[in-house]
């Protein structure tokens, strides 16, 4: 695996440093190594997406195991190989889309190559127990008590969830198993129900826990107060924090215990502040040489090994060029970081140019993002809350008057880029390199790659030059699932 790992790093590099357009260039994977793997795995795919959604010849964990990571059956190097299909397939699609062939898009089969370059994918250092954030459901269980904690099978629409626990599960850390363990023990001496639907009744909702490389871990436990007095969620919320710093969860080691009062399934701090119970308000997390602050719901990438391979691969696309000997050189301009999250891109990238610009819609992202500038050091990193449709197209007026060099970096979520900040990165003359990271490319993540690369269309309005696809890098992020992320480079 070392050896595999080290492979595609250095292919990377050479094409980074090398890498010229070139029409007609293909890739030269091999696709044919991995059609009996897909095959195999498609045997067992089949068998976990029908109807019910889980098997009678299987045991309740195989079944689990099914949903959760569906390629828990193969070898590692046979994950990789499916996944480098699945990425060849997506990227074919956008290839001859854009040369016209609209018969290709529709093909369920590779039959041609993508007119760029797609490098092997690049392996995650870590492949078992790699996840440093898991929320693990309550609901009822196999043995029909309402009061288990684990993973759903079954759906809410069919009546049929069962809540199964996760100890078996491949990409789980021993120690999120343990607090869910402890969870399930707590809630089960509690006298209070749990809330399984909101509207009739029960309190005690999902937990979710996270650790950093230290094993550092942060608990957050989400409770619906229904008809409860405030004084009365407060005797239940000691007995929480009683049973987790003194009693029998101790064993957890908790460093911080937060709660949330939440009437609703998902919650921002602004709308319901997370209440600190014990230990300390943050976490914090090295990535490349940075330190980065972790609040209870910023986000940042949960293969915490995987995610430096990501964020090197995306430095090194924004700022390709090299001196003497190999040595990176400051590539100097501005880059301009859209849906930058808790500002691990642009922070990771800025010693390379002159200024950062992040985008980022969550405040409390923003927030976190600003504090890991000030945390490093950093004097050059700005960091803008609001919709990116807003201070996008806003913010391309202001840089339209800067002479320096310009290049993007995207990450949106699956819901993709709004058409709006599509037309203002297109429609911007001085930026030249942009990289797109995609965690679901063949989403609505197709939509913005055609639209930044198709021919000029007035009637949309995406009056600049296109961009070319030249280079496209996926990264294994998720060991055992079918997903992975995509950094796709562009350029014109």
């Amino acid at each position: 695996m070392a050896a595999l790992c080290n492979r595609s790093v250095v292919l990377l590099r050479y094409y980074i440093v090398n890498f010229s357009k070139k029409t007609g260039l293909f890739s030269t994977y091999n696709s044919s190594l991995v059609d009996k793997r897909e095959s195999k795995f498609n045997k067992f795919k089949k068998k976990t997406y029908k109807h019910p959604p889980w098997s009678v010849e299987q045991s309740w964990e195989e079944n689990l195991a099914d949903v959760v990571t569906p390629l828990w059956r193969l070898s590692y190097e046979e994950q990789l190989e499916v996944k480098q299909k699945q990425q060849l397939k997506i990227l074919s699609q956008l290839s001859w889309y854009l040369i016209g062939d609209s018969q290709s898009q529709t093909s369920s089969s590779v039959k041609h190559k993508p007119s760029f370059t797609v490098l092997p994918i690049l392996p995650s250092p870590v492949q078992n127990g790699y996840r440093n954030k898991s929320t693990f459901n309550v609901n009822k269980g196999v043995d029909g008590n309402e009061k288990t904690v684990g993973f759903y099978l079954g759906t809410g629409g069919r009546n049929n969830i069962v809540c199964v626990n996760g100890d078996h599960l491949l990409n789980m850390p021993e120690k999120h198993k343990l607090v869910a363990r402890c969870y399930q023990d707590f809630i089960r001496r509690s006298p209070l129900k749990p809330c399984l639907l909101f509207h009739t009744g029960g309190h005690w909702r999902e937990i979710t826990v996270r650790t950093n490389h230290k094993g550092h871990t942060m608990a957050i436990v989400y409770f619906h107060p229904q008809t409860l007095t405030p004084e009365e969620v407060s005797i239940h919320k000691a007995d929480l924090q009683e049973y987790f710093i003194h009693g029998p969860g101790s064993v957890c080691q908790l460093d911080s215990l937060f709660f949330q009062e939440s009437v609703m399934t998902r919650c921002t701090h602004e709308q319901s502040p997370y209440q600190l119970l014990h230990g300390q308000p943050h976490m914090y997390e090295e990535v490349l040489g940075f330190k980065f602050r972790i609040s209870p719901d910023a986000f940042f990438q949960v293969n915490h090994t995987a995610a430096e391979v990501l964020y090197r691969t995306v430095r090194d696309l924004c700022t390709p060029n090299t001196g003497e000997g190999g040595e990176r050189t400051k590539l100097g301009g501005t880059l301009l970081d859209v849906c930058c999250g808790t500002g691990a891109n642009g922070i990771t990238i800025s010693s390379r140019v002159d200024k950062v610009i992040g985008i980022e819609l969550v405040e409390q992202a923003v927030e976190d993002a600003r504090h890991n500038a000030s945390l490093n050091n950093l004097l050059n990193c700005e960091f803008i809350p609001g919709k990116a449709e807003v201070v996008v197209p806003a913010l391309m007026a202001r840089l339209s008057h800067d002479d320096t060099g310009l290049t993007a970096v995207v990450n949106p979520s699956r819901a993709g880029l709004h058409p709006r900040v599509v037309r203002a990165l297109r429609n911007q003359p001085r930026i030249r390199r942009l990289v797109y990271v995609s965690c679901k490319p063949d989403g609505e993540a197709m939509r913005n790659f055609k639209e930044l690369c198709c021919e000029r269309d007035s009637q949309k309005k995406l009056t600049g030059e296109p961009f070319t696809p030249t280079l496209a890098v996926p990264v294994d992020m998720f060991p055992h699932t079918p997903h992975c992320e995509l950094v796709l480079l562009l350029e014109r």
